[in-house]
Order: C-alpha cells, then structure tokens, then sequence
C-alpha cells in the first residue's frame, strides 16, 4: 500500500503552481514531512484552511517518488484562540521554527516532538496572561533542546564539575550550562540562583503540572529567561531564526 496515515502539524508553506503548495509539517510517526497540497488555492477545495500554519490535523498521504501527497485532511486542532492575539501567533511560530529547524525526516523522537509542540501550542493558544504564554514557550525551548541532544546543565559547574550552590553563577551558551564564579573568567550572562531554580523546576514538569515557581513568576523573569534561552538556541541552530517575538 502507498498510502498512510499520520497526525502532523503544519509549521511551512510554499507555492508550487498556481492551485498547489508544499507543506513542511512534523507528523507523529515519520518526524519532518515534505507534502503536496494539489489544489489547495482553489476557492472549493476541501483542503483549504485545513492547511493553514499552526493546524494540526489527521492526514492521508499517498506515498510518492519525490514528494508525498495529501490525499485526505481531517483537522484536529486549529487552535483558534491564537488567531485573535499576536503574541499568541508570534511565540507560536517560534515555536514551530524551532521544530523546523531541529526536527529531521524519520525522526525516531517523532512522537515525542510531536507531542511537545502540540502540548505547548494548546497552552498558548488557552493562556489568559503574558506570564502564560511565556511559560509554555520555555517548557517548550527546554524540553525541545534535551530531545534534540542540547539539553542544559544548570547544577554542576562546567569546568571544574562541582554543585554550585552560591547565588550568583555564569550561564556560557557555548558550553551548554553554567560555570561558577570561581572558574569564570570571561563570561558577561549572570544568572541568579532564582533563575536556575526557576528553569530547572520548568525542564522537569509537564505541560500539566504547575510548579510553586510558576506561581510567583513575573512577566519580567519570564522575559529573561525567554530570551537566555532563545540566544542559546540560536547558537546551536544551523538555520537562522525569522520568527523571533521581540
């Protein structure tokens, strides 16, 4: 049988023809997927919106030479209430790039990845504050950096080993967690003890779980970490970043 069936997202667009499109999405089953939308710009087609970004949907794909095809759509989840807020779609799509840009065709993390980027595109698109949103971007960052092999020491000092227990440490990008005082010599990023903790406790918790350190946390802290995180992964991406919310 060439066809098959899959749950996948829809993270990119291109036009092919005039009715047609490439979709980019993450399936469940086969990671990063290439696909062919036929006719998908005509006013009647039973595609339509289904193939809209940030839709997840229950796909048949007729298994093809170059490119699969996109025989049936059945949609999921479109996660409306993102579409009526901006930051919602910006942090969305950031999101998703991230999935583009470290996710990989035949991904034997496929269904875990997968399952992430749904879990935290539900809870923005749920989320009634900033702090929320914010929140659910950096489980996401987090988690998705450990699957693709990236995840971040934030106990153990990375030069000399030893747990750091003071409150100021060095967060260092390049090496992937912190180094203490003692060691440091160049590095500008201070992280406070708070910080680590706060990040720590969001690396080990789900989606579902909300932490004493999610209670107290301010858009402020939220905002640092976001954008300590967001610097980190863009260094160990080999594919340049276009949607970064600001």
């Amino acid at each position: 049988m060439n066809n098959f069936v899959t749950d996948a997202i829809n993270l990119k667009s291109y036009n092919l023809s005039e009715a047609d499109k490439i979709m980019v999405m993450y399936s469940k089953d086969k990671g990063l997927i290439k696909c062919v939308a036929k006719g998908v710009k005509k006013p009647k087609s039973k595609l339509g919106a289904r193939m809209d970004l940030l839709v997840a949907n229950k796909l048949m794909l007729y298994k093809g030479k170059n490119l699969d095809r996109i025989c049936q759509a059945d949609v999921l989840n479109t996660f409306n209430k993102t579409r009526r807020d901006m930051d919602k779609i910006f942090y969305s799509l950031y999101i998703s790039e991230i999935v583009t840009n470290f996710g990989v065709e035949d991904d034997p993390c496929s269904k875990e990845v997968y399952e992430l980027l749904y879990k935290a595109l539900e809870k923005i698109s749920e989320a009634e504050t900033k702090e929320q949103i914010l929140i659910s971007v950096i489980k996401f960052q987090l988690k998705m950096m450990q699957i693709s092999g990236f995840g971040i020491e934030f106990e153990t000092c990375l030069c000399c080993g030893k747990h750091i227990q003071d409150d100021k440490m060095f967060f260092s990008p390049a090496l992937g967690g912190v180094v203490c005082s003692h060691c440091n010599k160049t590095l500008k990023t201070v992280m406070h003890k708070k910080i680590r903790d706060f990040l720590n406790a969001l690396v080990q918790f789900d989606f579902d779980f909300k932490s004493e350190y999610e209670h107290k946390a301010t858009e402020k802290v939220c905002m640092v970490c976001f954008n300590l995180l967001k610097d980190y992964i863009s260094l160990h991406s080999v594919k340049k970043f276009k949607a970064i919310p600001l």
